[in-house]
């Protein structure tokens, strides 16, 4: 029983196996082999780019345009420390403005005549000047101002038919800070 069915089974596989060795599964194609020498570089194969988008009419489609332009409209925005050197830049500047403010300075009230300067309106700079001298300072600059009409006597007569250049209005500083 040296020669049995299992014998005989396996020499029938490996008879079939020879003679149709294309017989079985499928499987993927194996590239042929070549010699290649290693000083060529194997060809770069390029990828084609990504399909463009289409354009989509939706809503989601007119949103997303509508942040795409946004972002050219707004301002870039600056790192934190970049905002805290210009926080810093104008504190200095407004610590500037406030030492050149702290002049010592008084409020004096009284009543002095604004000039009339060339164009016809009002010089209550002078005034102010005038009104702070009066109390021992140097100059001042006016805070309240008050008018009044100056008119000649005859405007008073009973009668009397009032004309131009019978009044005049008379400015005056009333209030002024001075230094």
């Amino acid at each position: 029983m040296l020669f049995g069915p299992q014998p005989a089974t396996a020499c029938l596989v490996a008879s079939m196996l020879a003679v149709a060795p294309d017989a079985g599964w499928p499987q993927a194609a194996q590239p042929p082999l070549s010699l290649q020498s290693p000083a060529q570089p194997e060809p770069q194969q390029i990828e084609p780019a990504p399909p463009r988008r289409e354009e989509n009419p939706g809503l989601i489609n007119e949103i997303e345009k509508l942040f795409e332009k946004s972002k050219s409209l707004l301002p870039p925005l600056n790192s934190p420390s970049e905002t805290i050197d210009d926080f810093n830049a104008q504190t200095k500047d407004a610590g500037q403005s406030l030492s050149n403010m702290a002049k010592p300075s008084i409020m004096v009230s009284g009543r002095a005549a604004c000039l009339v300067a060339a164009n016809g309106a009002p010089d209550c700079k002078a005034g102010a000047d005038r009104l702070c001298q009066s109390k021992g300072h140097k100059e001042g600059k006016s805070l309240d101002t008050d008018a009044a009409e100056k008119c000649s006597p005859r405007v008073y007569l009973p009668g009397y038919k009032r004309q131009s250049g019978d009044c005049k209005t008379e400015n005056y500083v009333t209030r002024a800070l001075c230094q």
